[in-house]
């Protein structure tokens, strides 16, 4: 059988497990970008991310025996790149072992030039987190998790989640002050 971008999901997945290098091919490009994103939220560069990505469809390719074809693909996917990603962040990432600061208790990110910015400038100051308060703030705040899984996942206390969630928080009020004051420059205020 040929492969292309024509196929389904399930005709792709049938050529994956015979082992066919092209379905699995278009299987990967089909997905790449939306699985990028993924991995994206928890690096600070896309080549990092790419790997992250890589090894995530490896797992993909080697278990799709495990998938059931009634579920929802791109979310078994997501599902294994996340943990990849989680995975990744773990083994390159220190964490600061917190017993108990003094946490802002969720507070949100009061800013009124946050109501202007786009979704990928948001994504872009994001990325400047330091990557282990990135990493709560994105299982926190994107992914829903709470402190307790999210403590549990990554190996950490609750407090510790809670801080760098906080800490992720103060940076991001930060970097969007620091955004607007460059913009009132170039503007000439």
């Amino acid at each position: 059988m040929k492969y292309s971008t024509k196929n389904t999901d399930k005709e792709l997945v049938a050529g994956c497990r015979k082992g066919h290098r092209l379905a699995q091919k278009v299987l990967y490009e089909r997905y790449f970008g939306k699985m990028l994103g993924i991995a994206m939220r928890y690096t600070k560069q896309q080549e990092e991310a790419i790997e992250i990505l890589n090894a995530a469809f490896l797992k993909v390719f080697t278990a799709l025996d495990k998938y059931q074809d009634n579920n929802n693909l791109a979310g078994w996917i997501a599902k294994i790149v996340f943990n990849c990603s989680i995975d990744h962040v773990r083994r390159h990432t220190k964490y600061r072992k917190v017993m108990n600061f003094e946490i802002e208790r969720d507070a949100p990110v009061l800013n009124e030039s946050i109501n202007n910015l786009h979704a990928e400038d948001l994504f872009k100051l994001i990325q400047k987190l330091p990557t282990a308060s990135r990493t709560v703030f994105c299982m926190y705040v994107i992914d829903g998790y709470k402190h307790k899984e999210v403590a549990e996942m990554l190996n950490i206390t609750v407090g510790t989640s809670k801080w760098h969630l906080a800490n992720a928080r103060k940076e991001l009020q930060r970097l969007i002050r620091q955004q607007d004051q460059e913009e009132l420059l170039v503007r000439g205020y």
